[in-house]
């Protein structure tokens, strides 16, 4: 089958348990779609994190403004860097967030997936992460949002890694795993986190062939904190995702934009960056959301994928644009700056983007 690369919007929420291929979950049609009715289109966003600052603010106003490309996306993506671990609700270094800010951002973005592989979901523990899946229990029953990453006992880790969504016709599995955590749990016992470990990944990408899907999306967490370029060690991985079958690669966790590249004509991402936080050290309120667009020719039944498109966000902090935590799709505020609170940090936004830019060599 020829793949090639794409990008675009439409819209999806809630899912059916596809009975003729086990471990693949149907995507229905609960609105009017805004595509070509047989492209699919995924949105994915880094980082989404709960810092202690951020605990009085209104969850909702934080995603409000990228809230619309990604309601109007297939399958749209986040990454939750938290527990749901209970009170008391704490930031950084271990990180347990209230219930109502998943399900905040799920009603208002229409996520349809959360990953849960990375270092900070185990930081209340292995009982942190149960009751992180009991609440997330519920907002699949509520409002169909599926969750990958992490599971409870085998059954699960076969139906959620790889997680296999079916929509219009195209079968697309997502892997995702961590390359560890910051505290408690056991790497063998459940519930637990997916790993970094090349047998568990290799058998990942083997289940995802098994489901005939016609695209698999890596989602690592891994690199360096902080690095505007990726490692040796993200670079051999990305090699050995591509060498397993991985159409394209979608990477976060060091906190800031890194460079982007192709392995043997697999476009590597390496890191999107926080989609929302309350850093502010150089360079880490810089952020990428991720598009990628697969279609299918009803006619040769042909199914490509396009070049992923890449769109800078930019995070503004209290007192910054608003009196609160806002992301922001940056090309849409860069002759705006009249409405920014404080002009300096317009100026900061501005620079921060060439800056990456230019160490990142990312055109969007």
């Amino acid at each position: 089958m020829k793949k090639a690369f794409f990008s675009i919007y439409a819209i999806l929420a809630g899912f059916c348990l596809n009975a003729q291929t086990p471990g693949t979950y149907e995507v229905p049609f609960p609105k009017p779609l805004k595509t070509l009715p047989d492209t699919v289109t995924v949105r994915i966003i880094g980082d989404v994190m709960m810092h202690s600052r951020q605990l009085p603010y209104d969850y909702g106003t934080f995603l409000e403004h990228v809230s619309e490309p990604l309601r109007n996306a297939d399958i749209s993506i986040g990454n939750m860097e938290f527990s749901l671990g209970g009170e008391p609700y704490s930031g950084y270094p271990a990180f347990s967030c209230p219930d109502s800010y998943p399900w905040t951002l799920a009603e208002q973005c229409g996520f349809d997936v959360f990953l849960l592989a990375n270092n900070h979901i185990l930081d209340r523990g292995n009982a942190g992460l149960s009751r992180t899946f009991r609440i997330y229990d519920n907002i699949t029953d509520s409002l169909g949002v599926r969750v990958t990453g992490a599971s409870r006992n085998s059954d699960e880790n076969e139906s959620t890694y790889p997680l296999t969504l079916l929509r219009k016709g195209i079968r697309i599995s997502f892997i995702n795993f961590t390359y560890g955590t910051n505290m408690g749990g056991s790497s063998d016992a459940w519930p637990k986190v997916n790993r970094m470990k090349e047998e568990d990944v290799a058998a990942a990408f083997r289940r995802a062939r098994e489901r005939e899907s016609d695209f698999i999306v890596a989602l690592p967490h891994w690199g360096s904190e902080y690095q505007l370029r990726h490692s040796r060690n993200q670079e051999e991985w990305a090699g050995k995702l591509a060498g397993y079958g991985a159409d394209v690669i979608v990477g976060a966790h060091p906190h800031v934009v890194q460079d982007t590249t192709h392995i043997n004509g697999v476009p590597v991402i390496y890191s999107m960056g926080n989609a929302v936080s309350n850093m502010s050290a150089t360079n880490t309120r810089l952020e990428l959301m991720v598009t990628l667009r697969f279609v299918h020719n009803p006619v040769t039944h042909e199914k490509t994928m396009l070049e992923p498109e890449l769109q800078f966000m930019w995070c503004t902090l209290p007192g910054m644009l608003r009196d609160t935590y806002s992301t922001i799709l940056l090309k849409d505020w860069t002759t705006r700056e009249s409405e920014w609170s404080n002009h300096e940090d317009f100026e900061n936004m501005l620079q921060t983007y060439r800056r990456v830019k230019s160490a990142t060599g990312i055109e969007d």
